[in-house]
């Protein structure tokens, strides 16, 4: 599921190479000038950079006067999209999921074959029969839990995981995929530590009372969560988002406070910053 932080990577790593080469060039252009040495003129053989289609697994495109844009843009980038399902009100059952993809698919080019891949959006409320109903839509493949008071629009989210294993348990059976955003909301823990709580409280024994549901650990940003997936079965899977891999925490305060670059889950220390980029650079599948 990380193959569009994969691809944003290599992308820029590509960028970095270019521009490594066009300096390359430009120095040995500027030396070839200079009739009193003999140097070798650097060229590069790159003209076209093709990039595969893509998917986003975790995409925001909203409701409302802004559909038909969010969608239209998405569409130009990538094949699929995971939607998230956190509007006002959320996407809670199959008929929330199957209106609100008309409403997407209403807004589609003629000329594309974009998919939008639906999910729900699990709460207190959530039944079993909501899983199976799902499921028999063939158009919603994951759920997502929200801690409640975690992110945008948390507020319906989850008080109490364990009460929901039952519905846990459908999904295992039916094949969804669980996708996390994971932190902890309590008032006094610090917001810098509530992702590394999440994992040791709530996810950790997740898995293990679950251990055939598949489940995504969603924009990581810690060495902790890293480490989660790494050492997890192969049913566990992580993604990351690229704010993540380029900004540590001190950006949020260097010359002062700089609320645009405020984000949920907020910025960590640098050492999971490197974490971070080493993981989506490894090769690893997770």
């Amino acid at each position: 599921l990380d193959v569009a932080v994969r691809s944003s990577v290599k992308f820029v790593a590509v960028q970095k190479m270019l521009k490594r080469a066009s300096a390359s060039l430009a120095r040995g252009t500027a030396q070839t000038q200079r009739p009193a040495k003999r140097v070798a003129t650097v060229t590069s053989s790159v003209q076209e950079i093709q990039l595969p289609p893509v998917d986003d697994f975790h995409h925001h495109l909203r409701d409302g006067d802004v559909l038909a844009d969010t969608v239209r843009h998405a569409a130009a980038q990538f094949r699929r999209c995971l939607v998230m399902p956190n509007l006002k009100p959320p996407v809670v059952s199959t008929e929330d999921a199957m209106a609100y993809r008309r409403r997407i698919l209403s807004c589609l080019p003629d000329d594309t074959d974009f998919e939008p891949l639906m999910t729900l959006y699990l709460t207190d409320n959530t039944s079993p029969e909501d899983i199976r109903a799902a499921k028999e839509t063939g158009a919603i493949v994951a759920c997502k839990l929200y801690p409640a008071g975690a992110t945008t629009n948390s507020a319906s989210g989850v008080t109490d995981v364990v009460k929901l294993d039952p519905v846990l348990s459908a999904m295992e059976e039916h094949g969804l995929v669980l996708c996390v955003h994971g932190e902890v909301t309590h008032s006094e823990t610090d917001i810098f530590e509530r992702e590394a709580i999440f994992l040791q409280e709530v996810l950790a024994p997740l898995v293990k009372r679950h251990p055939q549901l598949r489940v995504v650990m969603e924009h990581m940003t810690t060495e902790e969560a890293v480490n989660f997936v790494a050492e997890a079965g192969p049913n566990v899977a992580g993604t990351i988002t690229v704010q993540h891999l380029l900004y540590n925490r001190n950006a949020l305060f260097v010359g002062g406070i700089r609320p645009h670059m405020y984000c949920l889950p907020v910025l960590k220390h640098e050492r999971h910053r490197r974490a971070l980029v080493q993981a989506a650079t490894s090769g690893d599948a997770k």
